[in-house]
């Protein structure tokens, strides 16, 4: 029997905020986005990286009040404000391969 893999229906790629287009010229390097998730009244913060690169080491920087600063191997790829909920963690980030082109 065939895996069944979930994370297409549960997080909403295609809403994804600030992933380039698929038609677009692939770009290089660390790149932040937010994506949707359908289960939860959340957006999940999501770190793609490139093909054969190790994945990068993710930190969060608290910058004030609710105000988090994502960072994947020293590099700022996100600010995020929460109106409610627990300060984000390293754990929450999704690290996405991207694949060669």
């Amino acid at each position: 029997m065939a895996p069944t893999h979930t994370m297409p229906n549960r997080y909403e790629w295609s809403q994804a905020k600030s992933l380039m287009p698929v038609q677009a010229k692939c770009e290089r390097g660390l790149q932040g986005a937010l994506v949707p998730d359908r289960n939860e009244d959340i957006d999940h913060i999501a770190v793609v990286y490139d093909k054969g690169d190790a994945p990068p080491q993710i930190t969060i920087k608290h910058v004030s009040g609710s105000v988090h600063q994502v960072f994947a191997d020293g590099i700022a790829v996100a600010i995020i404000a929460r109106a409610y909920g627990k300060a984000p963690t390293a754990s929450d980030v999704l690290l996405v391969e991207r694949r060669n082109s």
